[in-house]
């Protein structure tokens, strides 16, 4: 049989995947789209997205390596003259930035390193200065305009965030290298010779933090035209990953339309754009073809341990990440003075556009693989120090046989052993947050603050044949919280489903800081 091309896990050279023949997901449309149409670029994405990829096969256009194009979509229906351009590339991942004057430092060294390769020589004193010169240099020379790519632009900023006053003073004198920096791009001995620029990060910082200076940005983060630069569509999945799937398929013992299905539960999902146009996690795809398993490969490789102490100390209520809901103002940008958890959820990766009605957009947790390992993480964090906190992961496994005995059994023994110290005020929203992380993290399909006609369900769980709709109490009694679920019609929209329909109603005794009681009840089907 055959042998596949290798998959392209962590090689984010262009060229590096053209020459050894890897599989490379043509993107190559949306990057003469934007060459052709416009000259200065920004866009965010979460990290291990494919940025840096992009980056580099914008700089193999530029330096027109027309060979590696060779069958790709730009090279076919574009008419290129293929002409070399000088290209600055700069990659904030490979520069210090530990201190304001380490950035400069690594900053001037690389521009000079740019300028030797060229065989220019910069003398301004000044780190704008010398930037300006190496482009007008650049120009000078070859005749013809220079690409500017940056990537990890907000490197020397995001990287000092959830630390100490000190590092968050240095991420501002940071940032005031940079705007100036950057600003160069706009200046008028520099502007007629560049040809494009490109700057791409996680983060999106207002304009007034970073790009004041350099205000001309075409900003295509949520363009509906790139809404799928970066990440794999469906189709893409179906057509360029076809073999890898039946041979993952074969391995496993399950059909191609099986594995399919799981890859698109546990790393589809993200939309970046108002169009509902959908995008997998590219790493997580590769890794789960490469491996043949479904891990949580993508957040395995960093730890939002920012981001959880930021809705530690904002006492934000976990289960409303869920349909969290907000205006693109206060999700699309943010400010080192004013750090919206909405905008870090989005930008970072661990939330994404559900849906839009009118200028409201809604959130949801875009896969499987986010929403565990991301609940997990936060369980943790919200209950350093109790003892065995494991247990949680048989909640799934409970449920799914309707043990609820056993279910609750656990549940009790968590809340019992969660120290005294980390007690805050124990209300329903309390109860709710801890066995909402504990459900969901366990790879339950719940989800929180379910909206009907009537009103809205605590919880609900769904497996293939069965649904548990959950209501929760706190100094009350199970029996209302049951009858609630009754009342409020809370379990038809789910009659006709054909799946058993399970109630389960359970008090919280703030006094005892544990469950006090819970009852369950099925509803008779039609």
């Amino acid at each position: 049989m055959k042998k596949l091309p290798n998959l392209p896990i962590g090689d984010s050279s262009f060229e590096s995947i053209r020459e050894g023949r890897q599989l490379y997901v043509d993107k190559t449309r949306h990057i003469f789209q934007m060459a052709d149409q416009g000259k200065y670029y920004f866009i965010s994405r979460p990290r291990r997205f494919g940025k840096s990829l992009t980056v580099s096969t914008l700089k193999c256009l530029f330096q027109g390596k027309k060979e590696l194009f060779k069958g790709l979509w730009i090279a076919e229906n574009a008419h290129l003259e293929w002409k070399e351009h000088p290209v600055v590339i700069i990659d904030f991942s490979e520069l210090a930035h530990d201190t304001p004057e380490n950035l400069k430092q690594s900053l001037e060294s690389n521009l000079a390193k740019t300028a030797a390769r060229y065989g220019v020589s910069i003398n301004d004193p000044l780190l704008p200065g010398r930037f300006a010169e190496l482009i007008t240099e650049l120009f000078r020379k070859a005749g013809t305009p220079v690409a500017v790519l940056v990537d990890e632009y907000d490197k020397p900023i995001i990287s000092h965030l959830g630390k100490d006053e000190e590092a968050i003073k240095i991420a501002k004198q940071n940032r005031e290298i940079m705007k100036y920096f950057f600003g160069v791009l706009k200046g008028t001995n520099v502007s007629p010779c560049l040809g494009f620029v490109f700057f791409t990060g996680v983060s999106k910082f207002s304009r007034v933090s970073i790009f004041s200076e350099l205000n001309n940005l075409n900003d295509i983060t949520m363009n509906r035209h790139y809404a799928d630069m970066l990440g794999y569509t469906q189709k893409e999945i179906e057509i360029c990953f076809a073999a890898y799937i039946k041979e993952f398929a074969r391995e496993i013992g399950e059909s191609p339309d099986q594995v399919k299905e799981m890859l698109r539960k546990q790393y589809d999902g993200y939309r970046f754009s108002e169009k509902d146009i959908r995008v997998y996690n590219p790493f997580s795809v590769l890794r789960s073809l490469n491996e043949k398993g479904f891990k949580n490969y993508w957040f395995e490789t960093g730890t939002p341990t920012f981001l959880v102490n930021l809705l530690k100390e904002t006492n934000w209520y976990l289960p409303e990440i869920e349909g969290m809901t907000a205006t693109e103002t206060v999700f699309s940008t943010y400010e080192l003075e004013n750090l919206k958890p909405e905008a870090l959820l989005f930008q970072t990766g661990y939330s994404t556009i559900r849906e839009v009605r009118g200028r409201l957009f809604v959130f949801d947790y875009p896969n499987q693989e986010v929403k565990t390992a991301f609940l997990e993480t936060l369980f943790h964090a919200y209950t350093e120090g109790l003892r065995n906190r494991s247990r949680f992961v048989l909640l799934a496994e409970y449920l799914q046989k309707e043990d609820t005995d056993a279910f609750m059994e656990t549940m009790t023994a968590v809340f019992a052993s969660i120290p005294y110290a980390l007690e805050s005020k124990r209300d329903e929203a309390y109860f709710h947050t801890i066995f909402y992380l504990m459900v969901s993290a366990s790879g339950i399909n719940a989800r929180s603050e379910v909206l009907t006609c009537k009103g809205r369900i605590d919880l609900v769980t769904e497996f293939p044949d069965k649904v548990f709709i959950i209501e929760f109490k706190c100094n009350q009694s199970a029996e209302v919280a049951i009858q609630q679920i009754r009342d409020k019609g809370y379990a038809d929209p789910y009659k006709q489903s054909g799946k058993k329909i399970i109630l389960m109603g359970i008090n919280f005794d703030s006094e005892k800081r544990n469950v006090s009681e819970w009852e369950s009840a099925r509803i008779a089907l039609p």
